[in-house]
């Protein structure tokens, strides 16, 4: 690839790449703002996945770094949602090779409206952690099963799985936003590091794109988990209604534009 062609994407991918590193950090859902960067800037579809997934990793991995550092998180159920994403991510991209896109298109425009709605009228959401209310075991068991299913809706289909893993970890294990927040970056991590395993041995990240854009999501990821911890629900649950109505207006432009 040519100097100025590289310059010219990395104008375009980066600062996006920054801005979906916060997001993510706060709220999951950074790939709404960072995959269609990628195919803005012109790499093709399968590239601009396996790149995408480059950047966001590393940024992942920081904030995973900083909620671990301040113990803003359950280590054993965090571990077991990982678990459950890696081997969900797995089985989702096989589950892609079977079934049509559409299907979920429709299922999932079903299910961001109520999920919206639930949050908007529910204002002590994940305002107290009640996870101590659930015995050791029912609680492993309930994050493994949502790293499974949210870990196979990401291989699958992807945006908006780390919001649906915060979501989870706050309605299921009953944890308070900024402990399910903490949760959701392992099994991120995990599912994330799965798919660029994948991507890159199939040849199918751009590294000279996807390293400046690591350095990039690092920071904004640095950032976004900054504001997290500092401010808990008061940041992460206004961030929820910003990446609901993305995937919205997403997933609407998918299902006109086939």
């Amino acid at each position: 690839m040519e100097t100025g062609e590289l310059l010219r994407i990395l104008v375009i991918v980066c600062p996006l790449v920054f801005l979906g590193g916060i997001i993510d950090a706060v709220a999951g859902g950074g790939g709404l703002v960072t995959l269609p960067a990628y195919l803005l800037a012109g790499l093709p579809p399968h590239l601009a996945s396996g790149t995408n997934k480059c950047g966001n990793f590393f940024g992942t991995l920081l904030a995973t770094g900083r909620f671990l550092k301040r113990g803003e998180l359950h280590l054993p159920s965090a571990l077991a949602g990982g678990a459950g994403a890696l081997i969900g991510a797995a089985l989702g991209a096989r589950l892609n090779l079977i079934l049509p896109e559409q299907f979920l298109y429709y299922f999932m425009l079903a299910v961001v409206p109520v999920m919206a709605v639930f949050l908007l009228f529910k204002r002590d959401f994940g305002t107290e952690d009640h996870s101590g209310e659930l015995g050791r075991g029912r609680l492993l068991a309930l994050s493994l099963g949502i790293g499974l299913v949210i870990g196979c809706y990401d291989g699958f289909f992807g945006p908006g799985a780390g919001t649906f893993l915060t979501l989870a970890f706050t309605g299921l294990c009953r944890f308070d936003l900024l402990t399910a927040s903490g949760n959701t970056k392992v099994a991120n991590a995990a599912s994330n590091c799965a798919s660029l395993l994948t991507f890159a041995l199939g040849g199918q990240v751009l590294w000279a794109v996807g390293i400046p854009a690591a350095l990039f999501g690092i920071a904004g990821g640095y950032i976004g988990s900054g504001l997290a911890l500092k401010n808990g629900a008061r940041v992460i649950r206004p961030m929820f209604f910003i990446v609901l109505a993305l995937l919205l207006v997403r997933l609407g432009w998918e299902i006109l534009s086939k």
